[in-house]
């Protein structure tokens, strides 16, 4: 679904298909952003000195599509290497700009890491035109913690606020697609219970435990999501992906589920057959999509 102010930026922002395969023969120089300018909210109007940085990943020849990429760590830490920037190497060899974000860590502070991401998706979107992206086919990527981080991005948008004295605020942030590896999802009895900690706390009421189990926030309006998990995670049980998945279906939302024989959580250490499968058979639902297609 894309709403009028996101046909307003497409409008805006869309680059003919010839310009956005014509880009360099080899890839650009990463180029690091503070999506904050140093003046990062923490909620209730509240702000905090602090530089949130995106680093932009953009291929040799792009097809148009982005994907903002939430690294796991159970949300007190980033693995910002195999579950970052590799994969934004991975994802330019296919024609997609990956976008490492460096959420700010919870401690205390729960909704921080969702306004980063929020923040990401406006920051990418409102500057389309000048990296070589459609505006209407950016998503967003985690792995563990940061597949919760990803897969609450993916429940909990707008369509930003046209009245922002900050031009930025003024884009939406839904992403167009989601993709969820071995992710954690339920803050209920499912969940890992050292990310829920970390992000919610050692008491949480039950409000916040249901406002981030995402598989209880999914409507018509979520965008297509694929996931995979392997069977014998036990840091991260499989329910999560499975239960998030099934809701897809409940509301009638495009999804994939990637069930993984085996792998354990990390899929063999980012590696082998398994870490194989869920990149090539992602790619492909996106091609099912449409949305690794040239922009027409």
């Amino acid at each position: 679904m894309m709403n009028a102010g996101r046909w307003i930026l497409a409008a805006l922002f869309l680059v003919p298909a010839g310009h956005l395969m014509a880009q360099t023969t080899a890839a650009e120089k990463p180029v690091r952003v503070d999506i904050w300018g140093g003046h990062a909210p923490i909620g209730v109007g509240k702000y905090q000195d602090a530089e949130v940085f995106i680093t932009v990943h953009r291929p040799a020849q792009s097809n148009g599509a982005a994907c903002i990429i939430c690294p796991g760590g159970g949300y007190g830490g980033l693995v910002t290497g195999a579950e970052g920037h590799g994969i934004a190497d991975w994802l330019g060899k296919h024609g997609v700009t990956g976008v490492v974000l460096e959420y700010r860590l919870p401690a205390g502070r729960t909704f921080v890491p969702l306004m980063d991401a929020q923040r990401a998706i406006r920051t990418v979107r409102s500057r389309a035109g000048e990296w070589g992206i459609d505006p209407a086919r950016i998503g967003i990527m985690g792995f563990s913690a940061g597949g919760h981080l990803a897969s609450t991005a993916v429940t909990h948008f707008d369509n930003g606020n046209p009245q922002a004295t900050d031009p930025v605020e003024r884009v939406g942030c839904r992403p167009d697609f989601g993709i969820l590896i071995y992710p954690v999802i339920t803050m209920g009895d499912k969940t890992h219970q050292g990310s829920k900690r970390n992000l919610l706390g050692a008491d949480p009421t039950a409000q916040m435990v249901e406002l981030f189990s995402n598989e209880k926030q999914i409507t018509e309006k979520t965008p297509p999501t694929f996931l995979a998990h392997a069977k014998d995670d036990k840091a991260v049980v499989p329910e999560n992906s499975e239960m998030f998945y099934a809701a897809l279906q409940a509301h009638k939302v495009p999804g994939k589920y990637l069930e993984l024989p085996s792998g354990g959580h990390g899929l063999n250490g980012y590696k082998g057959p398994m870490w194989d499968a869920w990149q090539e058979q992602s790619l492909a639902w996106l091609g099912e999509l449409k949305l690794l297609e040239p922009s027409k």
